[in-house]
């Protein structure tokens, strides 16, 4: 029993040891090579430690690292460690003093160097290395202490005579941002063979973890990591406007908005003759503190194209707006030999259309300055504009046709907002509208260059009901005075019965029972055009009756309560009572009914009295009486 205690004892101690020298201090790291010649490749691979929480026993076991080498045509591989090559402090690139409540920081880069001869082959090699202990407080993504890193770099097909080096970074990455603070980072790359470079926001990799913190790689490509809700590889911080690198130039931008710590991976793209030959990744922690900066320099982003104040389409003159802080003075290089103010809030009428840089520095020469620069954009003029033909008639197809003109062409994007909910991305759409009514119709429209511009109309649609009137019934001999509304033109069919069949109010006299249907065909003044029928019951004599039951399901089915006479010209009152006596409904009118509603609520099921005051052809009073149950 003693000795089951003893190693129980024993391995809670080597489980602590591990979980010491296995702490989170990780930050960030990259691999990248360089050709020597005669297919020698010198190998150097970077890793950033935080040596303010990481754990000085975690940040020695970082040396030797360990090294795998794939040969992509046959899938051999070898391991190889290397010992570390120098060590250095990170300096934090700000001023203590020019930052309110600034962080205490501690970033150490360590750096391995070897040469490896890799004779050529057809798909070229792949180099990787694998490790733990990444910051657990990560906030972009999941499970960040149970995720390690794995970096890499391929180094591309080569022959004897010649071979490739990778791209390099030519900054450390900044340590602290400040919240709510535009961030302007040159994250750009030199290459030694005079490659063209893109860039962009790529993936990270999972790694080793605690239990096995530096393994060599496999064969198996790890996975990547499992982002948080709301973040992704391409948007890995949040910010308003939010971060964005340019894929020429590398230059990182954004007002980061939250607090925290979060994994941020580019990579630069190298590119020969058209094609892409390879990729260097940078994987690092950028830190959102809240810290704020004594002086910040600051000129809005107003446009959605990276980096860019604004795109100008109306003028070559452009006004700025200066939102920096801390500032006791201000100078503005527009761009343009001799194009300069130390106003606040200049104004500068360009000589041409074109990109400008515009850079803004606050208090130049002191202890305390600051810088930011931005894009603008001239392209002037640029006018969305639309007209739009069609019968304004409910229902029919209306044509809108786009005007938008521009001095830089193409137009590239269109939106279309009906007014009535109803959207459309296409250059000239078509759309109709289900009922009568005034609608704001409005397009936006872009050009190649970025250029944006709104037009809005009115499109009026006619509030067209075609009407016959309300189905009657009527006493044989007597006469029908029809009311056909919603147009200037009718035309009734069949005309039986009827003195004038191409009118509004043509008179019926019927003879005999029997029950008709009559169709009338409307046209209003603006051309639009529909029908309507009406259902005439001639009976022997006349009749006036309630229905003993009604069911108000908005079901178009025996949803009102309501009176139905043959030979009586009006009613003086229709009135409904619930068991209480209280009076629930009241009309005058043959064509209203109750709904079933009281006060504002359902009315309950159940039996509800009524009584009726009709006027008979004779223009004599009749008061009928009865009962009805309402059933849902």
């Amino acid at each position: 029993m003693k000795g089951h205690i003893f190693i129980a004892c024993l391995l809670v101690l080597l489980l602590g040891s591990v979980g010491q020298v296995m702490a989170s201090h990780i930050v960030g790291g990259e691999l990248t090579y360089r050709c020597v010649g005669q297919n020698v490749y010198e190998l150097r691979l970077d890793i950033y430690q935080d040596c303010l929480n990481g754990q000085d026993l975690a940040r020695a076991q970082d040396t030797p690292a360990f090294i795998t080498v794939f040969n992509l045509d046959d899938g051999t591989l070898f391991n190889d460690s290397i010992s570390a090559s120098s060590f250095s402090v990170v300096p934090p690139e700000f001023n203590n003093s020019c930052v309110n409540n600034a962080p205490p920081t501690c970033l150490t880069k360590v750096t391995f160097f070897k040469r490896y001869t890799l004779r050529p082959n057809q798909r070229g090699y792949r180099i990787a290395y694998v490790r733990c202990c990444r910051n657990a407080a990560i906030n972009n993504i999941l499970f960040p202490s149970e995720t390690g890193a794995t970096y890499f770099c391929d180094i591309p097909p080569a022959s004897t005579a010649s071979c490739n080096s990778g791209a390099s970074f030519r900054n450390f990455p900044p340590q602290i941002i400040c919240i709510n603070n535009p961030l302007v980072y040159d994250h750009s790359a030199s290459d030694a063979d005079g490659d063209s470079l893109s860039y962009t926001f790529c993936e990270s990799f999972e790694g080793g973890d605690n239990f096995n913190p530096k393994p060599f790689a496999t064969t198996q490509f790890p996975r990547t990591v499992l982002y948080a809700p709301g973040y992704s590889s391409g948007r890995p911080i949040s910010g308003t406007p939010a971060l964005q690198i340019n894929p020429t130039t590398g230059m990182i931008s954004g007002t980061p908005n939250q607090l925290g710590r979060f994994v941020v991976t580019v990579c630069c793209n190298e590119w020969r003759n058209g094609e892409l030959i390879n990729t260097v990744k940078r994987e690092f922690q950028f830190v959102v503190t809240n810290c704020s900066k004594a002086v910040v320099a600051n000129i809005p982003q107003f446009s959605t194209e990276f980096n860019t104040y604004i795109v100008e389409c109306r003028s070559q003159t452009v006004s700025f707006i200066n939102q920096s802080t801390g500032g006791f003075a201000y100078k503005w290089d527009f761009g343009v030999p001799g194009g300069t103010s130390t106003e606040f809030q200049p104004t500068y009428t360009y000589p041409d259309t074109g990109v400008y840089i515009v850079k803004l520095v606050v208090n130049e020469g002191s202890t305390c300055p600051d810088s930011i620069t931005r894009f603008v954009k001239v392209y002037p003029e640029y006018k969305a504009d639309f007209e739009f033909s069609g019968l304004p008639c409910p229902n029919l197809p209306i044509q809108f046709t786009d005007l938008s003109s521009a001095t830089y062409k193409p137009i590239t994007g269109w939106l279309w907002n009906f007014g009535d909910e109803g959207i459309s991305t296409e250059q000239n759409p078509t759309h109709s509208f289900a009922k009568g009514g005034v609608y704001n119709v409005a397009l936006t429209s872009t050009s190649i260059r970025g250029c944006v511009d709104t037009a809005r109309r009115e499109v009026a649609i006619e509030d067209f009901k075609p009407f016959a009137g309300n189905d009657t019934v009527i006493v044989k001999g007597e006469k029908i005075n029809f009311n056909a509304t919603g147009g200037t033109e009718f035309i009734w069919t069949p005309s039986t019965y009827l003195d004038f069949s191409e009118r509004s109010n043509p008179t019926g006299t019927y003879p005999d029972t029997g029950r008709f249907t009559y169709r009338v065909f409307i046209k209003s003044l603006k051309g639009c055009q529909g029908e309507d029928s009406i259902r005439i019951w001639v009976v022997n004599q006349p009749s006036l009756w309630v229905p003993n039951a009604f069911t108000p399901n908005k079901d178009g089915k025996n949803d009102l309560l309501r009176p139905i006479s043959a030979g009586y010209t009006g009613i003086k009152y229709f009135r409904v009572f619930n068991r209480f006596g209280e009076m629930v409904f009241e009309t005058n009118n043959f064509y209203d009914g109750w709904d079933g509603w009281y006060k504002g609520e359902m009315a309950d099921i159940g039996t509800y009295f009524w009584v009726l005051s009709a006027t008979n052809r004779f223009g004599q009073q009749e008061l009928v009486k009865g009962d009805a149950i309402l059933v849902r």
